[in-house]
């Protein structure tokens, strides 16, 4: 026995629980710990654990996974519109909107799709491949030469984008409890923010250092190097990126114990699916609420639209152009604290609508001062708020989906699939909101924007207070988790008796 705990110990240099925590919880042997699905064994083992002992592996477990989980890269076209693209291609600005709006096409199209393969195959090799090819193909957009191999090169950019931030978003729902899923689903999209924010200053950087460098524009060098970061990034995260609980090789068995077992004690049943993926999908898109989810993503994310023309607006306050990618790295460093913040307050308060309507209104704010003002420093400090606001509620909205759509893990995959590809439509149509000929006000973009930010105000409230009825009729024992869960996981939990499974289902209640 003492060998099997200093093998786990030394398992990648990693530091377990001393032999005297936790030898008298071990059952069985190494081999019956390192089965692919949830073992009776290793969900006793968690059961039976001290509350110290447990809150140790605890500890470890969310300090690896915040470690080696939370990853995320990027891509962004918007600097490069400023670095030059529009002027070496000769685009028209409706050419390239065509450019951004093609690529969210791509982009819409593979997300539930590939969400589904996601559940079927091991994520640890399926992202950094799909990353791979992201990579190449941007860095092969810097190699265009007209706006026909632009369109094609972005078409298929964001096929093969649409796989990760999806993915991603439901790979970090399979490890964290609903009270720590938004700040890190918040995390996984400050990446984009932080990728925003410096790429604003690559892009200045890369004007002043690189123009006419090898012959080539300074637009082309930041997407063939923003690409060939992407590569870097996804070859060293196949070696990052975990699986699921029961199949992630570098935990000890004690650590799959207490990932599978805080699940259970989240919701009260596995996060698997016992290989019946058809019932997950059908019940995701059978629940009214997916769609009430989408319709108001799509709302937020055309009221967050400006982050792609971003370094346009701030254009217009006059400055040059490596002042102008400067001048767009505050707003996205705000946006990016204020995201984290909010999400970190939605966690703990256990709350999402009002965490979702707060930013939502400082947007508003933005928008209608953007519009009626030219005074440069009250327009930057609009841009301020149309950031953060825009972006602050995003994260939240993802997080709820999939604190609301839990059981089964194919239902979770889809919905946040769905949720996401639908939301993203608003990018096809709200990248022709920003022609040069709206400049510097850009008065039809302030007022769309607003209008589907409070029709997002509208949805979201909608759907606090169906989960509260739902709670209501939980609490009232007049039906089941199931019923009101429209779905649950087909794979049993052995190890747990029938009445305690029941009682820790009966306890579950949506976060509203």
């Amino acid at each position: 026995m003492a060998s099997l705990v200093k093998r786990l110990r030394q398992k990648l240099g990693y530091q377990y629980l001393p032999i005297e925590e936790v030898e008298p919880f071990i059952t069985s042997s190494e081999d019956d710990f390192s089965t692919d699905t949830a073992h009776p064994n290793r969900l006793a083992l968690a059961q039976r654990m001290p509350p110290d002992a447990l809150a140790k592996v605890e500890k470890s477990l969310l300090r690896k996974l915040d470690i080696y989980l939370l990853t995320c890269t990027w891509n962004n076209i918007a600097a490069a519109r400023v670095a030059g693209i529009q002027d070496s291609l000769n685009l028209t600005s409706t050419q390239y909107a065509t450019s951004v709006s093609v690529l969210f096409i791509g982009y819409v199209s593979m997300q539930i799709p590939s969400n589904i393969f996601l559940v079927q195959l091991r994520p640890s090799i399926y992202l950094p491949s799909v990353m791979t090819i992201w990579g190449a193909l941007s860095f092969m957009t810097g190699l265009v030469q007209n706006s026909s191999s632009l369109y094609l090169t972005r078409f298929f950019l964001g096929i093969f984008e649409a796989a990760y931030y999806p993915g991603a978003l439901f790979l970090i729902s399979s490890w964290y409890k609903r009270s720590e899923l938004g700040l890190r689903g918040a995390i996984l999209f400050s990446g984009s923010q932080l990728g925003s924010a410096f790429s604003g200053l690559i892009g200045a950087v890369i004007q002043k250092t690189l123009s006419g460098a090898l012959g080539m524009e300074s637009w082309r060098w930041i997407f063939i190097i923003e690409g060939s970061v992407t590569i870097l990034v996804a070859f060293c995260a196949i070696f990052i990126l975990p699986d699921y609980p029961s199949t992630t090789s570098w935990l000890s068995a004690t650590e799959r114990a207490v990932a599978e077992w805080r699940l259970v004690n989240d919701v009260g049943q596995l996060d698997e699916d016992d290989g019946k993926w058809e019932y997950g999908f059908r019940m995701a898109f059978k629940d009214w609420r997916v769609y009430i989810f989408a319709i108001t993503f799509l709302c937020i994310q055309v009221a967050s639209a400006t982050s792609n023309y971003f370094p346009s607006v701030v254009e217009t306050l006059g400055f040059n152009k490596v002042s102008t990618l400067l001048l767009t790295i505050p707003p996205n460093v705000v946006a990016m604290i204020a995201s984290l913040v909010n999400n970190y307050s939605a966690d703990r308060l256990q709350n999402s609508s009002f965490h979702i309507a707060w930013p939502l209104c400082i947007a508003i704010i933005g928008f209608t001062v953007g519009a009626l003002s030219l005074h440069i420093g009250v327009r930057y400090v609009a841009m301020i708020l149309m950031i953060s606001g825009g972006h602050g509620s995003n994260a939240v909205l993802l997080a709820w989906t999939q604190k609301t759509m839990l059981r089964p893990r194919i239902k979770r995959a889809a919905a946040v699939a769905f949720v996401n590809a639908f939301g993203n439509l608003a990018h096809v149509f709200a990248a022709f909101l920003y022609p040069d000929t709206t400049k510097p006000r850009y008065v039809m973009a302030m007022a769309v924007n607003t209008v589907f930010a409070i029709i997002a105000l509208l949805f979201t409230f909608l759907l606090r207070f169906a989960l509260i009825r739902a709670n209501r009729l939980l609490e009232s024992r007049l039906v089941s988790v199931d019923q009101v869960m429209l779905g649950e996981s087909q794979a049993d939990i052995q190890g747990i008796s029938g009445e305690e499974r029941s009682a820790r289902k009966m306890a579950f209640r949506y976060i509203t």
